[in-house]
């Protein structure tokens, strides 16, 4: 089964006070068809429920020449420019940009079968969608791979947080300069999704409880990264199409 996207963004913003919902009304209504109209997908958009202020999105390409052939188009066309004012008077910032590329052909956001509501929808679902980034002091190398594949991604699927998606950093110089990421950064991520925040604490329930996660699995994880993996825990919007 094919995946999306061999480029991926996960684009992190920050908000003025209580202007969320008012970006996620905006964008869910004028700026998901019109961006994947020029060749871009937009795999989620979500509220990160532990800070408010933060609304988080995916998008794909199909590569990063074709990023930049889209993002000109999007970004030069008449949606952006007649709602440009309206969304950036929402953000104190839009640059916490990590550009990302599967871990291998099969690694991807599997998206066939899925259906995003229409346009118009405001009931947003129940389900929680977790993003767990880790920093390495390297580039993710096959080594972390064959450990996270052989040792953590099975405990993770028998405790009921299988992973979604397994990304790493893509060094490839970015195509449109408008729209800084960042760089100089070694990330590792993958996404899970749960049927909400119950199902996500029995899920850390059984994590800790699992006979090898906590002596062995776990401190051969962290011992791997420079930094404690960062989980965003993520309220897919009534359009988000991974929800």
């Amino acid at each position: 089964m094919p995946t999306c996207c061999p480029v991926l963004e996960l684009r992190r913003y920050a908000l003025h006070p209580g202007a969320r919902d008012t970006l996620i009304r905006l964008f869910d209504k004028e700026f998901v068809e019109t961006q994947e109209a020029v060749g871009m997908r937009i795999v989620g958009q979500f509220r990160d429920l532990d800070e408010p202020d933060r609304f988080v999105w995916v998008r794909g390409f199909a590569d990063m020449a074709s990023r930049a052939q889209g993002l000109a188009a999007f970004y030069g066309g008449p949606v952006w420019k007649a709602h440009a004012a309206e969304a950036n008077a929402t953000m104190v910032d839009s640059d916490d940009v990590l550009l990302l590329r599967p871990v291998d052909a099969g690694a991807g956001f599997r998206l066939d079968g899925l259906a995003r509501p229409p346009a118009g929808a405001t009931g947003a679902p129940e389900s929680l969608v977790v993003a767990t980034i880790c920093h390495r002091a390297a580039p993710v190398d096959d080594d972390f791979l064959a450990f996270f594949h052989r040792d953590v991604a099975p405990v993770l699927a028998g405790t009921g947080g299988a992973a979604l998606a397994r990304l790493r950093t893509e060094y490839a110089e970015n195509t449109f300069p408008a729209l800084p990421v960042r760089t100089g950064e070694h990330v590792f991520v993958w996404f899970a999704r749960f049927t909400g925040e119950d199902d996500y604490r029995e899920h850390a329930d059984r994590l800790a409880q699992h006979p090898e996660w906590p002596d062995r699995i776990l401190p051969e994880l962290l011992s791997r990264l420079s930094a404690a993996p960062q989980r965003l825990r993520l309220a897919p919007t009534a359009r988000s199409l991974l929800r």
